[in-house]
């Protein structure tokens, strides 16, 4: 019973809530965490020593590694004053258990998180077995060591185990799943602006040539009146702006093989510096660039210098007002060119990184959102990945790694 309690919460979440913004996950989880530890303390297996069995420290234990003590603290209170509710002996031990267990979990918080899936499960399992051990010998200063203590404990170690793989086991599942779907509607949404952009910008372009062909000649003529050349003026340089409009655009389509360069990106990140540098200085921001990477990848150089002038600019606009620094590096790590621009801008919530590349999503007023799309295509053509770091009135810094 108190294993179905442990998996009602994984379900409710598969059915309600996984397909939610990543900023409503924790609280949801500390949610139904908190019923099911409730659950499990309302039906315990009653000892005959006089104490209770449950697992209760599961979704204790999980939540700590997952989140840290912020979210895990709201599970200890629950624990703690629901135990004091129902009473009985045995009560002081387990708030004193809990107390001193609780730092000693969310300590780890932060490395566990940057484990692969599989060290997780594992230390996870590690830590249930030493929780349960540690809960065991606190009991067995205050009950005989007879046959029956030995049974409980063999039978407690073996259940927290066992039913603690479990659950990481669904619950990395659950996340892994959820980064392949995203990386699929990733794919899927650049193929498709891939396809359309180069269709679309080639079929324009050429009644945009001869439409301006046209244009040229009718401006050159001396039958028409100087009024109705100045029209024919403004029509060629809508046209030219046209013609800009649908170049930016191909810069979503496939790599060109005209543009296809294998370099160490020096070029592209010092080109993007001198472009800018102008730029930076009247909005009083110091741009700094850092150059540290001797390895080469194949890509195109237009939209690579595009990729970064874009970043760049976002990051300069996001010290508009009160100027700042912006710092640009590249380097290697292992296998990896490392690309890290850093701002000290105005920052962003987690609802608007979580929303960053998507079409027509921007956060500046008069923003399209096309730029970060264009950015996000151009490290995805490359295989590589973006990790964004932005808190508000602080800054944002976004951190590139392209495979070689």
């Amino acid at each position: 019973m108190n294993f179905l309690f442990l998996l009602l919460p994984v379900l409710t979440y598969l059915i309600f809530f996984e397909n939610r913004m990543h900023v409503l996950t924790m609280p949801v989880v500390v949610v139904l965490g908190a019923a099911s530890m409730i659950l499990c303390m309302s039906f315990p297996i009653y000892l005959e020593v006089g104490f209770i069995f449950d697992l209760r420290l599961i979704p204790l234990i999980m939540v700590s590694l997952y989140s840290g003590y912020k979210y895990a603290f709201i599970l200890y209170l629950v624990l703690i004053i629901y135990r004091f509710i129902i009473g009985g002996d045995g009560t002081i031990e387990a708030f004193l258990y809990n107390t001193v267990l609780f730092p000693f979990i969310t300590v780890w918080s932060n490395k566990f998180r940057q484990w692969k899936p599989r060290h997780r499960i594992n230390f996870a399992a590690l830590i249930s077995f030493f929780s349960i051990l540690f809960y065991l010998f606190t009991l067995a200063f205050q009950v005989p060591l007879n046959r029956e203590f030995w049974l409980l404990a063999v039978n407690s170690l073996s259940t927290y185990i066992i039913m603690t793989l479990i659950l990481m086991f669904l619950v990395e599942k659950i996340i892994a799943n959820t980064k392949a779907r995203e990386s699929f509607l990733y794919k899927e949404r650049f193929h498709i602006i891939s396809e359309l952009s180069a269709s679309v910008a080639h079929e324009i372009r050429n009644p945009l040539t001869v439409t301006n062909g046209f244009l040229q000649l009718l401006s050159e003529s001396n039958s028409i009146p100087g009024k109705e050349k100045g029209y024919i003026d403004f029509s060629l340089k809508e046209l030219k702006r046209a013609e800009k409009i649908v170049s930016d655009f191909l810069t979503f389509s496939k790599p060109q093989s005209e543009n296809m360069v294998y370099s160490n990106l020096k070029e592209e990140a010092e080109y993007t510096k001198n472009i800018l540098q102008p730029y930076a200085h009247m909005h009083q921001v110091e741009m700094d660039l850092s150059f540290q990477n001797t390895l080469h990848l194949k890509y195109d150089k237009n939209q690579m210098q595009q990729c970064l002038i874009n970043l760049c600019k976002n990051g300069i606009e996001s010290m508009e007002e009160t100027g700042g620094a912006l710092s640009v590096s590249v380097f290697e790590r292992k296998n990896n060119i490392v690309i890290t621009i850093k701002d000290t801008g105005i920052g962003m919530t987690k609802e608007q990184v979580a929303h960053l590349g998507k079409p027509y999503y921007s956060t500046k007023n008069q923003g399209t959102g096309l730029g970060m799309l264009m950015v996000y295509s151009t490290i995805h053509k490359v295989k590589g990945n973006i990790k964004v770091d932005s808190e508000v009135d602080k800054g944002t810094t976004f951190t590139i790694s392209i495979p070689v």
